[in-house]
């Protein structure tokens, strides 16, 4: 099945990473919904809510410069079978740990994705892997079709985090408890990620499968990397813990709601990003970029000021729609202008200062859910967004590549 996931001309050996991406995928999206419920249901509050979610982000980046910065002293099929050891460690962590500060260590140092996009340390290895395995004519579209399969499953695990509700009554365990179970699927999912993995070829220790550190191409990564940061700065205000958690309490969105709404908003991003590689064939892939955030962060600031559920829900649908499609154009953009030996450096430190940029912003959008500004997130995130694009259309508009 995966097989025809992958477009004309591209590397089957590819097929473990979309299978990784799929499960990767589908343990996030219970987790982002799941992941504000259980930590109330443990007494904590929003503020507490939102540090957990910076540290999550925090961690990541942190993981993810390693890499970067260190990684070519390893295969990437070492790499990634040790951030799946991570996952697993992560999920059985968080089913039994019940303090705050254990679980803001755990966050920290563990894999949890509170965002509805990846921002992991997978992400530079699986990228550089990608870009290696693909020409620049179906580069666009592989990068789509991975980023469709992460979003696909993603949906499904958005949709799975009613499953607690229905064991609850099914079986009549505590809410709680349920929650847990949770945890250890997310665990279960980081056991077969490692197995995924592990058909990776073990004899990849060639100059071409070794990252290496950055050289010719730092000057444009910095600049990409800090354009980057301000557009997920913007994102963390709205990660989708976050955006779980304002409609929790702004319209008292049941559980099972909710996953079917992440459940629809998942589907229609996914289903979107396999319309950019022929957007950017014909507007190239910055233009890509810009021209489909602008109206998607116009539809954020205007479910912020409705007051009625069903339009709030249907801007944030329209904003799914299309919020989405800059993300294989941007990976695409970013292995297309820098060395391919660089690529996997190049993919973590453009992607370390977008996840610290967005592990500030969730703690203090939590802070403001908890303080009665529960819409500012929201018009911050849109109206920070649109800035980010603009400077990114003026700064690379002549940088297309052919």
């Amino acid at each position: 099945m995966i097989q025809r996931l992958l477009p004309e001309g591209a590397d089957h050996g590819v097929i473990p990473i979309f299978a990784a991406r799929a499960c990767r995928g589908f343990a996030d999206g219970f987790v982002a919904v799941l992941l504000p419920l259980y930590l109330l249901a443990l007494g904590l509050g929003g503020v507490e809510v939102g540090a957990i979610a910076t540290a999550t982000l925090l961690g990541s980046a942190l993981a993810t410069l390693a890499i970067g910065a260190w990684g070519h002293h390893w295969t990437a099929r070492t790499l990634l079978l040790g951030a799946a050891l991570v996952m697993a460690a992560t999920g059985l962590g968080f089913s039994v740990i019940s303090s705050f500060w254990p679980l803001l260590v755990l966050a920290f140092v563990g894999t949890l994705n509170p965002s509805s996009g990846d921002v992991s340390m997978f992400l530079p290895l699986e990228h550089a892997r990608l870009a290696a395995a693909s020409d620049v004519a179906s580069r666009t579209e592989l990068f789509a079709r991975y980023a469709l399969t992460g979003g696909m499953c993603a949906a499904l695990g958005a949709l799975a985090s009613g499953l607690p509700d229905w064991v609850v009554t099914l079986i009549g365990i505590s809410r709680l408890d349920a929650l847990r179970a949770m945890f250890i699927l997310y665990g279960l999912m980081g056991v077969i990620v490692w197995a995924v993995y592990r058909k990776l070829p073990a004899n990849e220790a060639s100059n071409s499968s070794r990252p290496a550190p950055l050289g010719q191409s730092k000057a444009v990564v910095v600049r990409l990397a800090a354009l980057f940061s301000a557009d997920s700065f913007a994102g963390g205000l709205v990660v989708n813990s976050l955006l779980a958690l304002w409609l929790f309490q702004r319209f008292g969105l049941s559980l099972s709601a909710a996953g079917a709404f992440f459940f629809g908003s998942g589907l229609l991003g996914a289903a979107s990003q396999l319309a950019a590689p022929a957007l950017a064939k014909r507007i190239g892939l910055v233009n890509t970029m810009v021209f489909t955030h602008i109206p998607a962060s116009l539809c954020l600031i205007a479910a912020a000021f409705s007051n009625d559920v069903r339009w709030v829900l249907g801007l944030l649908l329209v904003r799914a729609s299309i919020s989405s499609m800059d993300v294989p154009a941007r990976s695409a953009f970013v292995m297309s202008v820098v060395q391919p030996q660089e690529r996997a450096a190049a993919a973590s430190f453009t992607a370390v200062p977008r996840s610290l940029a967005a592990a500030a912003s969730p703690l203090l959008a939590g802070w403001l859910f908890q303080s009665g500004w529960a819409a500012a997130p929201l018009v911050a995130c849109g109206v920070l967004k649109i800035a980010y694009d603009l400077a990114l259309w003026v700064a690379f508009r002549r940088s297309e590549i052919s």
